[in-house]
């Protein structure tokens, strides 16, 4: 990529822009999008605020340059807006569909869940509440990350670590029953620091038949909109 086209590029995420809002695809880190927006504005200080996992696509915030940098704490601690389908009838240790699982439910047991059973579930996690983190997640204990241990197999998975967030909202947009599957989906808008996949993972329990993130996008942060986003390849054509 020729110096120019990095220069114009840079200049539409420099310190007098808004930051550059990525439409992150699935199966890539947050950091990778940050590796790639490093090698498209040719900027070494990139960062990103609010961390998706690999599974997610969505809203990513890609701070470029020393002055945007600065103000990753700003953006980091908006609040944050979701779009999520789960799975009932299975337990993963990651809480979601990349993880190994651990308890599957008889399909009996899955056709006696209704929309009554979810909503009645849902009530319990609206408002200021606390919430345990998932095990693998970069929240650390001792100075390592949960994931670390939870690879290592030395994580007490009944002493997670337990963050005070607010879910201001948990709609519960859909309910599909199928010989296959059982699956929901909710809109959810909540505080910094929420974990998606710990509301459905206590969703699930709370129902006795357990559940899973099949898929999740992040359609805004705080007055950002998806909307406004653009993909890697889109942002390479410029």
């Amino acid at each position: 990529m020729s110096v120019v086209r990095q220069q114009r590029l840079f200049s539409l995420a420099g310190p007098d822009q808004q930051p550059l809002l990525i439409d992150k695809p699935t199966g890539m880190t947050s950091h990778d999008v940050v590796d790639e927006v490093r090698r498209l504005t040719g900027q070494s200080k990139v960062g990103h605020a609010g961390t998706l996992d690999p599974l997610a696509t969505g809203l990513l915030i890609v701070l470029v340059g020393r002055q945007q940098t600065k103000r990753q704490p700003e953006f980091t601690k908006l609040d944050k807006e979701y779009l999520v389908t789960a799975s009932l009838g299975v337990e993963t240790d990651s809480y979601d569909i990349d993880g190994t699982v651990l308890v599957t439910v008889p399909s009996q047991r899955l056709a006696a869940v209704n929309v009554t059973d979810i909503e009645r579930c849902l009530r319990q996690f609206r408002g200021e509440i606390d919430q345990q983190v998932p095990p693998f997640s970069a929240v650390k204990r001792g100075g390592t990350k949960l994931y670390e241990l939870a690879r290592r197999g030395r994580l007490d998975l009944a002493a997670l670590p337990v963050r005070r967030v607010t879910i201001y909202r948990l709609e519960l947009v859909s309910f599909r029953q199928s010989r296959l599957d059982t699956q929901f989906s909710l809109k959810v808008k909540c505080s910094s620091g929420t974990y998606v996949r710990s509301l459905v993972h206590h969703t699930g329990q709370c129902l006795g038949v357990g559940a899973i993130v099949t898929s999740l996008r992040r359609t805004a942060i705080g007055p950002y909109r998806l909307s406004q986003a653009c993909s890697l390849e889109e942002l390479a054509r410029r």
